[in-house]
């Protein structure tokens, strides 16, 4: 099933873990349960991890793409803004963890040494993972041992100490060069910014300079950004995000396909109709029909 998140007021996006007294999120996905084979854009407190079982897809961490096969995967740093996709519209079959630090962070001594460094380090917003290079080898059998462990009845404690043992090859193997915490990249808070201010006012009438201010920047900055992480302008980004939700509407309400478009901040269903037709290939009303 395809994670599911939701923003919070002053924060990234809050996960709904597999359960809510551990910050641990596992499941095994097909990236064709996505609208358009394409995951939300998104950022979270948590470490990520992916492992591609069968298919590929392409990445997206901050704006630069990698692409992912069969039996590869990826590390992506706390806070990082990322998704995956195929443009292709290719299956791909992988393990999707998300492990917040905080699960590492028992005594404060080891948050300040070993933490720290790495979920504040901006020259590390993600690791490539293939099975060419041994401790990334090592790395990609523990994301399946998490998996594997994921259903046992002390499934947090496995979890927990694959997760140390994740970290203490990532520790050991990345690139340290500072261990005083970096500020953020200043194009990657303001990107977030704007995207923070899109999610949740979608519904609203919304135009270009009104995301420019969002972000305090003009509006030939902020049409730059845009294209710079996600190769679309802020309007495209905003009815891509819009018709994402419409598909949950879609599937779990009877509204009408009217009813939905105003919702979600279109003018008309008509438009709305159209819109999602180009960007699905079906209509709304057939997506009802095939997702229920």
């Amino acid at each position: 099933m395809p994670m599911t998140m939701e923003l919070t007021d002053n924060h990234p996006e809050k996960v709904q873990y597999n359960s809510p007294d551990f910050p641990i999120y596992i499941r095994r996905a097909l990236l064709s349960t996505y609208p358009n084979f394409s995951a939300g854009i998104h950022w979270h407190d948590d470490i990520e991890l992916i492992f591609i079982i069968d298919g590929e897809m392409t990445y997206n961490v901050n704006g630069i793409l990698t692409n992912l096969k069969s039996g590869e995967g990826i590390f992506v740093n706390s806070k990082q803004l990322h998704f995956g996709f195929s443009a292709d519209k290719h299956e791909c079959d992988f393990i999707c963890v998300l492990l917040h630090p905080s699960l590492l962070c028992a005594v404060a001594e080891t948050e300040r040494r070993f933490v720290l460094p790495v979920i504040r380090n901006s020259d590390v917003p993600y690791v490539r993972l293939t099975s060419d290079v041994l401790w990334q080898k090592e790395i990609l059998e523990l994301i399946r041992k998490l998996y594997s462990d994921s259903n046992t009845a002390i499934a947090p404690l496995k979890t927990q100490a694959t997760f140390f043992e994740i970290w203490s090859l990532l520790y050991e193997n990345i690139s340290l060069k500072s261990t005083t915490a970096k500020a953020e990249n200043l194009d990657l808070t303001i990107i977030k910014n704007m995207v923070r201010f899109l999610q949740q006012n979608y519904d609203k009438k919304i135009s270009l300079s009104e995301i420019a201010i969002s972000g305090s920047v003009g509006q030939s900055k902020c049409c730059k950004l845009f294209a710079q992480y996600f190769a679309m302008s802020p309007i495209q980004y905003l009815n891509q995000y819009r018709l994402n939700k419409s598909t949950c509407l879609l599937k779990e309400t009877d509204l009408s396909i009217t009813e939905i478009a105003l919702t979600i901040g279109f003018n008309g269903g008509s438009y709305y109709a159209e819109t999602f037709k180009r960007w699905l290939g079906k209509t709304p009303s057939e997506y009802r029909k095939h997702n229920r």
